[in-house]
């Protein structure tokens, strides 16, 4: 620790601080363009000029370390100021000079009300300049369907080139030219590549780069803004859900340490459009094998009609993949009082069992916990494109001190160095034998982690991989004290709540794959599973929010509420309970999940035992207290689930590992329904194409 008087204020911060880091521990507000927590430091705007006792002139706070700090004469602390005449004179001047070539169109850019620089400007500058020459002008760039550009207003603080190199790991953005003449851009003005390239404009300062599917959509000022939690892949990333009315009109971040940062996915943050396009808003039923609209009281007297003629060991139900857990919950309940043993949340087929203990299917090592790795192997995953936020996390420890990285599966960029293994099952177990130059560098490591994708487990052999993986985990010390680097990696943002509550085939019980075939079954209740395809025959019931394929074969339509249209639980890889919460209302007559599943349980003659939603949470939670504990991951039972695990066994075949993430941008119906994800999609498809000739 290291001791500074800033503004007379004694304080002792980390040697490793800068002064601006210092500045603000010390409880001073230090203005700045260029500087980001998270980003290296550029020192650029320098508007985050103080004065240091003994300089010569003021110092950029961003980049004079606290360790490059001199003491005084008699060795007293060093001296900072931040409110001096000099300092508000340098910072004045800096503003002035960033305004030179700064267009002042604030009433019509898209920034204004949440831009650094109109507040930075009305806090630290002055309402007079001494410059009148022409302004610069730089012509707009294409970048893609996700930013826009208004070059003119750019400061050149580099922030989007620093995110883009260093974090998102694609190294689109780049800078040409020098002092006035230089100009940020893709260099061939192509369309950015990164799955995360939206957050370029959260960091923008200016009106420079700002997010195309909203500009001149709204105002701040005119939104209604909900914390929540995303749900297009397992991770839980923490986003703010802003609404104008019963509409939402943008997605953002929100800061969690522990999960995403500060960042959040293209498709997370894009596919506002899709939550308002094909929803289904009043109930269906099929007559002469065409969908017709009807009552919620018509379509409940079809379906108890149908389920008290089926013999109940013929009635099935399956879980989707955007599910909360509650509504999970309810349906588990009416199957019960149904007497039903055919439940499925794994409509992938993925070989995932709570019988096997929690550990089996957890990300144990949590998210944040990567940045404590020091080997990593990768099994039958792309987690690029399956749980981006992970990504960054593996990029971000790689980029700290560079670690081995093994992957195994299909060929990726995954934007930091790795080894490319081997494509299989057998490939893994060469590296478990020793037989593959890799396994000495998990050996040699202390806190090895094996990560295993859905791509290893929805296979007809997933059970005997995930053993296999299991034995690499011992073989290698993944899992020891204080540490568990057995890590499954989900795609779906329902399913550890789902294997959590058991929604997997009872005793004598069929499993998604064996239900969906032909004559399996005569009734199936289909809660938002839209990426399984049921054969004909079975009359199914389908509860969800857009005409999508579930909605495609079902025999009765029940419109359910988006993640943004209800209060829900939902679990995320990790094992983390996380809460998202209402910031709209569904359309038209679409109800919340729950309650059209306890209404529906009146009409079968199995009513559920509440009547509100805190009714429901409070008997959750008596059956699953962990469920109750929000923000928090309980502990699994990690050694002895592994072991259990690896003595499984099997025999895995030899076919290749493929990834279950054919399209980044179309992995669900509300990703479906959205424009401007489809555009992404093409742009994405293209270049693949290009990439294959």
């Amino acid at each position: 620790m290291t001791k500074l008087i800033i503004d007379g204020i004694e304080v002792e911060v980390p040697s490793e601080y800068t002064l601006l880091q210092a500045c603000e521990a010390a409880g001073a507000e230090i203005p700045r363009f260029c500087f980001h927590e998270r980003l290296s430091i550029a020192g650029n705007c320098r508007m985050c000029l103080v004065e240091l006792k003994g300089a010569p002139k003021p110092v950029a706070s961003c980049a004079w370390g606290v360790r490059d700090c001199r003491p005084g004469p008699n060795g007293e602390p060093p001296q900072v100021f931040t409110k001096t005449p000099t300092v508000k004179k340098a910072r004045e001047g800096v503003m002035e000079f960033l305004l030179i070539n700064h267009p002042l169109d604030c009433p019509i850019c898209d920034q204004g009300g949440e831009c650094d620089l109109q507040d930075q400007a009305m806090a630290y500058g002055i309402d007079t300049t001494r410059y009148h020459e022409n302004k610069r002008a730089v012509p707009d760039k294409y970048i893609g369907p996700l930013v826009a550009t208004k070059m003119n207003r750019c400061i050149h603080c580099t922030r989007c080139i620093r995110f883009a190199t260093e974090v998102a790991g694609v190294p689109d953005l780049g800078a040409i030219g020098r002092g006035e003449d230089m100009e940020i851009t893709s260099y061939l003005e192509t369309a950015m590549r990164s799955e995360l390239q939206g957050n370029v404009a959260d960091l923008c300062p200016v009106g420079a780069l700002v997010h195309k599917p909203q500009n001149y959509n709204m105002r701040p000022w005119e939104l209604s803004k909900t914390e929540s939690i995303d749900v297009m892949d397992a991770v839980g990333s923490a986003i703010r859900v802003d609404a104008r009315g019963r509409e939402v009109m943008r997605i953002e971040p929100r800061v969690n340490e522990a999960i995403n940062e500060e960042w959040i996915s293209d498709k997370t943050r894009q596919i506002v459009d899709g939550l308002r396009t094909q929803r289904l808003d009043q109930p269906y039923v099929r007559e002469n094998g065409r969908l017709r609209a009807a009552s919620w009281q018509e379509a409940f007297a079809v379906i108890a009609a149908r389920v008290r003629g089926a013999d109940p060991k013929r009635i099935g139900a399956l879980v989707g993949d955007l599910v909360a857990v509650e509504e999970i919950y309810a349906l588990k309940l009416l199957m019960e009082a149904l007497g039903s043993p055919n439940l499925d949340c794994r409509q992938d087929g993925a070989a995932l069992s709570p019988a096997q203990g929690r550990a089996s299917y957890l990300f144990n090592a949590t998210i944040a916990g990567i940045e404590q790795a020091d080997a990593i192997l990768i099994v039958g995953a792309n987690p690029r494109t399956e749980a981006s936020l992970v990504n960054v996390r593996i990029r971000k420890r790689w980029r700290l001190a560079p670690l081995p990285i093994g992957l195994i599966g299909e060929p990726a960029d995954l934007t930091y160095g790795h080894d490319y293994l081997g494509a299989g099952p057998e490939t893994l177990a060469e590296v478990i034998a020793g037989r593959h130059s890799f396994a000495e560098k998990l050996k040699s490591a202390q806190r090895p982690l094996i990560i295993v994708g859905q791509g290893a487990l929805m296979r007809a052999d997933g059970a005997a991989v995930l053993a296999l993986a299991a034995q690499a985990a011992q073989a290698f010390g993944a899992v020891a004290e204080g540490w568990n680097g057995f890590c499954v990696l989900h795609t779906a943002a329902a399913r550890v709540g789902a294997l959590d509550l058991g929604f997997v085939p009872g005793e004598g019980g069929l499993d998604a794959a064996v239900m969906a075939q032909a004559g399996a079954l005569d009734v199936i209740y289909n809660l938002g599973a839209d990426e399984i395809e049921i054969a004909p025959g079975a009359f199914v019931i389908y509860q969800g929010t857009h005409g999508d394929r579930g909605a495609h074969r079902a025999d009765v339509i029940l419109p359910g509420a988006a993640y943004t249209e209800k209060s829900g639980t939902y679990v995320n890889t990790e094992g983390r309970v996380q809460m998202a919460n209402r910031a709209s209302f569904p359309p038209g007559d679409a109800r919340e999940d729950w309650a059209i599943l306890r209404a529906l349980s009146e009409g079968l003659g199995s009513r559920l035992p509440f009547d509100s939603l805190p009714q429901l949470r409070r008997k959750l939670y008596a059956e699953h207290p962990h469920l109750g504990a929000i923000g928090e991951i309980a502990p699994g039972d990690g050694p002895a689930a592994i072991q259990a695990l690896a003595a499984a066994g099997g025999t895995p075949s030899r076919e290749p590992f493929a990834s279950p993430i054919l399209d980044f941008y179309l992995t669900n119906p509300i990703a479906r329904a959205s424009g401007v994800m489809a555009e992404c999609s093409a742009i994405a498809r293209e270049r693949r194409l290009e990439a294959a000739e």
